[in-house]
């Protein structure tokens, strides 16, 4: 979705949008009612749409992307370009700079001027997003693509020139100011982990001049929900933006500058996945303070500014998901009066809520009208059944702040069941948006396979759910989604999520090389693709295509313990190395498992530094010894409310117990939101301790028990102690 500039100075915006179906819908706003400028037939599902022209005029020029071409049409609605660029992948990111276009598929870069073909790039993983710095305001052409490697790479000609590596995957890229900045060299880019940052593309050195991460300071704005528009329908469909509580650090999906706040300074408008509108203004400060938020109940997936409902009055336009458009306005819509005065509604308000009750009326009446008939042509005896086709927009990502998995699941329509089934042991934990009933099933997990069998029933009207597992590494399998709307007839569909051997880890660029290392190393007859396919089958966040080159170096981060990975392998060779020795063994056990499938001969080597098992211990101390004391404080409070209710105030206890008093209520729900943590930190020690000895080839299952008791009665020294005599 864009808006249209205005064709004069005060003038009210067009809005221009293009949907799944294929149409490019414009329309502007007449006394609060949408009126249709030019509507397209349906086609291929539109993935992109950008504003282009010629270099400093007005973009009015609507170019669209859909498959692998490009369509173009002017401001009335007549298509004035039809180019198929030929790309063997469907374009997912586009961006227009005077007769330059800059198209991404999902692994290939191409950049056309003037329709011909002059450069080309293949990435060695997925492209989010591309953008090229002003090029009015630089010497030359840079391209920047967002890659899913969590680094920004610049591009002159067909080769990268550097690359600048970001916090999380990014998803999307955006001109600061819409014009670059001071220097036409500051790029946005929203991550899909939610952090949102400035860089100065600056050759040789990028800098990094700021980046919001998850914990955010508000000042305060008076801002008002507009209206919504169902752009799938000529009819307009009121309805006030819906309330919702905050929930920080959700993956960006969309960004636009525009000075919202009127001050002169343009602000940032972030649309999130979970259906958070934010704007962040400077206040003379170098990094931006969130000044407003919304929560609508679907995803955003574009936002502008401008003004297109009142002339004289500056809007946030957002489009959801599932097609609705919705504006925030700053025209103030509430009237105030004092004691006895009586407020009227004026004319306009109550011809608009008299047409939207008529126009209710009508819909119901159409919607029982349509029961009527379908029920009357599904008893027929010449009826054929049809099974309802629909979209399912979903995303199963790692959590980097508390190791989890985020699931969510998005409908065009309401959602009415879900039903989570996983042969591997996980744990739900809870989502503080998520409003649907949970149940669980008994499962026989010896027999099925079913470790997990639970159904999310939702309330009316829910289109996107939002689950949260925590699995465990060295357990692997499949967690499957079956997903049930709220449609005549009955109809699901199931969605599938591998959960890999190493699951908790995630991609990183550097690492510690001064930490004790532990090292796997595999020779053998298999080829580069064949140990690439088990890198992707063991860790997530690995492109699926073998990079180029004959040799390939990977990183990764353990989410929970902080320890880390470096993979390096070519064909015939495979060299792992870890600062944990449980690291080490799923790899090995993985790996040969995964060889032996194919019949391929593997020659195993190990090296096994002692020093990296008490090195491991150090890491798990502070969480594990947080965790015994949260345990211990939620013991605790019980008793201690009978005491203060018994003796009537707390004044008689030890500051430590009456601070424990003060923050139950937030201790309590600490410890709901993670539970058997710490029984998994047991077993991760518990698995440290096997693993050691496996290689040594000792079995000291019989030892487990002790462990356990040295365990209950915590001392850091004592487990090492343990750890080194058995």
């Amino acid at each position: 979705m864009k808006l249209l500039p205005a064709t004069r100075g005060s003038a009210t915006q067009k809005v221009v949008i293009g949907d799944h179906e294929g149409v490019v819908l414009c329309f502007g706003m007449k006394k609060g009612e949408a009126v249709v400028v030019f509507k397209t037939l349906p086609g291929q599902k539109i993935a992109r749409l950008e504003l282009g022209g010629i270099l400093n005029t007005p973009q009015e020029k609507i170019f669209v992307a859909a498959g692998s071409e490009i369509r173009g049409f002017t401001k009335r609605g007549k298509q004035f370009l039809s180019f198929e660029t030929n790309l063997t992948e469907s374009i997912k990111a586009m961006h227009i700079s005077g007769s330059d276009l800059f198209l991404s598929a999902s692994y290939i870069y191409s950049h056309y001027c003037d329709c011909k073909d002059q450069h080309y790039y293949l990435s060695g993983d997925k492209i989010n997003d591309v953008i090229c710095l002003p090029v009015e305001r630089l010497p030359h052409l840079t391209p920047v693509l967002a890659c899913q490697d969590r680094l920004l790479r610049v591009l002159q000609g067909s080769d990268v020139v550097f690359e600048i590596e970001v916090s999380g995957p990014p998803t999307v890229l955006a001109l600061h100011n819409g014009n670059g900045g001071d220097s036409g060299e500051d790029v946005l880019f929203g991550t899909s982990d939610g952090k949102l940052g400035l860089v100065q593309i600056t050759a040789p050195t990028p800098t990094h001049k700021w980046e919001i991460l998850n914990e955010k300071k508000r000042g305060e704005v008076n801002m008002v929900p507009l209206k919504s528009i169902r752009k799938t329908s000529v009819t307009t469909r009121l309805s006030m933006a819906l309330d919702g509580t905050r929930e920080v650090g959700k993956g960006i999906l969309c960004v636009d500058s525009f000075d919202i706040m009127g001050d002169g300074v343009k602000d940032l408008l972030v649309g999130r996945d979970d259906g958070m509108v934010e704007v962040y203004s400077f206040n003379n400060a170098t990094e931006p303070v969130l000044r407003f938020d919304q929560a609508l109940s679907e995803s955003v997936t574009s936002i502008q500014g401008g003004c297109v409902g009142k002339d004289g009055y500056d809007e946030i336009v957002v489009s959801t998901y599932s097609g609705w458009v919705t504006g925030l306005t700053t025209e103030p819509v509430h009237k105030e009066g004092g004691p006895g005065e009586e407020l009227r509604l004026s004319q306009e308000t109550q011809h608009k809520l008299s047409c939207l009750r008529s126009e209710l009326e009508q819909l119901q009446l159409k919607v029982a009208q349509e029961r009527e008939r379908y029920q009357q042509s599904s008893q027929s005896s010449q009826a054929k059944s049809a099974v309802p086709s629909f979209s399912i927009n979903d995303k199963f990502t790692l959590n980097k702040d508390d190791a989890s998995y985020s699931l969510i699941l998005e409908v065009q329509t309401a959602i009415d069941n879900v039903l989570v089934q996983s042969d591997v042991p996980i744990d739900l934990l809870d989502v503080d948006k998520n409003s649907a009933v949970v149940s669980f099933s008994s499962c026989d997990a010896e027999s099925s396979d079913n470790f997990l069998l639970a159904t999310y029933r939702c309330q009316a009207n829910t289109t996107r759910l939002e689950l949260k597992i925590r699995s465990i590494e060295g357990q692997y399998g499949t967690l499957q989604a079956y997903v049930t709307p709220r449609i005549q007839p009955k109809t699901c569909q199931v969605r599938q999520y591998l959960i890999k051997p190493l699951s908790l880890h995630q991609r990183s660029h550097c690492i510690d090389r001064d930490r004790p290392v532990n090292t796997l190393t595999l020779t053998g007859q298999f080829s580069f693709a064949e140990v690439h396919s088990w890198v992707v089958f063991c860790l997530p966040e690995v492109p699926e295509k073998p990079p180029a080159g004959e040799c390939v170096t990977f990183y990764f981060q353990n989410t929970f313990l902080d320890t880390q990975l470096e993979s390096t392998y070519r064909k015939g060779e495979g060299i792992f190395k870890s600062d944990n020795i449980s690291t080490i063994s799923i790899l090995k056990d993985v790996l040969s498992k995964e060889a032996t499938k194919k019949k391929i001969n593997l020659n195993i080597s190990y090296e096994i530094n002692e020093m990296s098992v008490k090195h491991t211990l150090e890491l798990i101390h502070p969480k594990l010894e947080y965790q015994l004391l949260l345990a211990k404080k939620v013991q605790l409070i019980d008793a201690l409310k009978e005491l203060q209710v018994h003796e009537g105030n707390t004044d008689f206890l030890i500051p430590e117990y009456r601070c424990i008093l003060e923050e139950a209520e937030r201790l309590q729900e600490e410890y709901k939101r993670q539970p058997a943590h710490l029984e998994r930190l047991y077993g991760m020690i518990t698995d440290l301790f096997i693993d050691k000895f496996k290689f040594k080839g000792t079995n000291v299952k019989t030892k487990v028990p002790l462990l356990l008791e040295i365990l209950d009665s915590y001392d850091q020294n004592t487990l090492i102690a343990f750890f080194d005599a058995a």
